[in-house]
């Protein structure tokens, strides 16, 4: 099954949704890349899918970026070097297990929407919104392609 088909309509929208909540009070970015298989180490894919998306090009280096790989059973978070450096050493490990017993039940959305809302509660305390902030990237969910 096609990573995308892995989500409905009502899925995508509610993902949509909680990246858009997140963001609401930060100037910070996160975004959400989903794939089917990895096909290597997933710290070394969601690198270069960081890179690809220039997620480090963000003003105050505040992008998070969600990867998932649906098939291989395999998902990252990486945090851009400003919110990084300003989180507990555990934090996104923490995220991570939350977000994973979620997953290993099988119920993606729930992870996805609570690590999405955990993230943005870190961006929020650490750059908090301001008059002048835009939308730097977008908050679209992106698909890899099926290799």
């Amino acid at each position: 099954m096609a990573a995308s088909e892995r989500f409905s309509e009502s899925d995508r929208l509610q993902i949509l949704a909680a990246i858009k909540e997140a963001e609401k009070n930060t100037s910070g970015e996160i975004r959400l890349f989903i794939e089917e298989d990895c096909g290597e180490n997933v710290l070394d894919r969601a690198a270069f899918i960081f890179n690809e998306l220039e997620m480090h090009k963000t003003k105050q280096r505040n992008g998070v970026l969600f990867y998932l790989a649906t098939s291989s059973h395999h998902f990252a978070i990486l945090g851009d070097q400003g919110i990084h450096s300003r989180v507990e050493k555990d934090f996104w490990h923490s995220i991570k297990h939350e977000m994973q017993n979620y997953f290993t039940e099988g119920n993606f959305l729930k992870g996805l929407t609570l690590g999405i809302k955990m993230s943005g509660e870190a961006l929020k305390l650490h750059f908090p919104y301001d008059k002048k902030d835009k939308n730097e990237l977008s908050d679209d969910i992106i698909f890899g392609k099926k290799k």
